[in-house]
């Protein structure tokens, strides 16, 4: 960890940096030459304790994701920014089409769409679309703490129990726990599954990577609370970094298998577009003994650079160091799960009520 004496660093937050905006053809620079040294300045323009939300009224919520890596795949967010301050988090590029910096205002300047339900509605309304499971954080956490103060992932999950639609959920948040009573009854109709995102079981370095998510102890909980409830959940860990936390990969599955998860899947640490810059700012203050190690290993995953765009390779890495990750991953899963239970949607509940509703009229 960085000497808190020496140099700035901000509790609570996970970017220490706030890169320009890149789609931005000029800059903006705040006058802060009354403030006497260089600390002064880099603490005005990074301490911001307060979080601001700001309500939006997008045309669309749902997106199709073309991508060879996910197959076609449909999700939606309620929220654009996360307070979860995810150093490696790859939605903090979006937020420059919201014209804020993919580093410290993607965690304080949040996106809150509170008509996201009723456009939900207008497109399960559409008689042209085909139930087609969709997922919730398909960019950013749909139980970031905003959702505790605005309810609207708890309205959509509403929305979706209503229209008899399948849904996917992946989080870091244990809020999820709040609507465990409607997840129950979708679950009972075969219509969502959760996906509990965990990196690590060090609650130490938990709070240096994701300051403000649930704790590991906590999640578990969870998915041994979900499990018994009978809703289907799994844990993604991701992303592994190498030299941070992929040693750690091992004792995460055996976790998620003692808390009764379906299964675990795991991506390996990509930096695309801003993220690398502010990653790099990351690691150097917090692991100044090994940053060049860490940075040096996840080129040698991406073909000798931080960020990989090649689909296949980009999730899962190349190399000495990818390889020996999937050694680690391969020997856990036949040890902790032998027999892997799939989960299949249910996709005709949807059309029959629809079917119901168009006969009303």
């Amino acid at each position: 960890m960085p000497d808190k004496d020496k140099e700035i660093y901000v509790r609570g937050r996970g970017a220490q940096k706030n890169p320009a905006n890149r789609f931005f053809k000029t800059e903006t620079v705040r006058d802060l030459e009354h403030l006497a040294t260089e600390e002064e300045r880099e603490e005005m323009l990074l301490h911001n304790p307060k979080t601001k939300f700001i309500e939006v009224f997008p045309k669309t919520l749902v997106n199709k994701v073309d991508s060879p890596d996910l197959r076609n795949m449909y999700s939606l967010n309620p929220y654009q920014g996360c307070e979860h301050g995810c150093i490696y988090c790859y939605a903090r590029n979006s937020h420059e089409y919201w014209d804020y910096s993919a580093g410290a205002e993607f965690e304080q300047n949040i996106m809150v769409k509170k008509i996201a339900p009723k456009l939900l509605r207008q497109y399960l309304d559409n008689p042209k679309w085909k139930a087609t499971p969709m997922l919730l954080s398909g960019n950013t956490d749909c139980y970031q703490p905003a959702e505790r103060q605005f309810k609207i992932t708890r309205q959509l999950l509403e929305v979706f129990y209503e229209y008899r639609h399948p849904i996917g959920i992946i989080t870091k948040n244990t809020l999820i726990e709040r609507d465990i009573d409607i997840l129950s009854k979708l679950a009972g109709l075969d219509l969502v599954q959760v996906v509990f995102s965990l990196t690590t079981l060090d609650e130490d370095l938990k709070r240096i990577m994701e300051p403000r998510t649930a704790s590991a102890r906590n999640i578990l909980r969870a998915i041994r609370s979900f499990s018994e409830a009978g809703i289907p959940v799994s844990v993604n860990a991701a992303p592994m970094i190498p030299a941070i936390n992929d040693d750690g990969l091992f004792d995460i599955i055996r976790a998620a298998s003692e808390a009764g998860a379906r299964s675990v899947h795991y991506i390996v640490v990509r930096l695309n577009g801003q993220i690398g810059t502010i990653f790099e700012d990351w690691v150097t203050k917090n692991f100044p003994d090994r940053a060049n190690k860490v940075l040096n290993r996840i080129k040698a995953m991406h073909d000798g650079k931080l960020n990989d765009s090649q689909f296949g390779r980009r999730m899962r890495g190349e190399g000495e160091w990818a390889d020996l990750m999937r050694s680690q991953y391969d020997l856990a899963m036949r040890k902790f799960f032998p027999d892997r239970k799939s989960f299949e949607y249910n996709t005709s509940l949807y059309e029959q009520y629809r079917d119901k509703q168009y006969k009303l009229f």
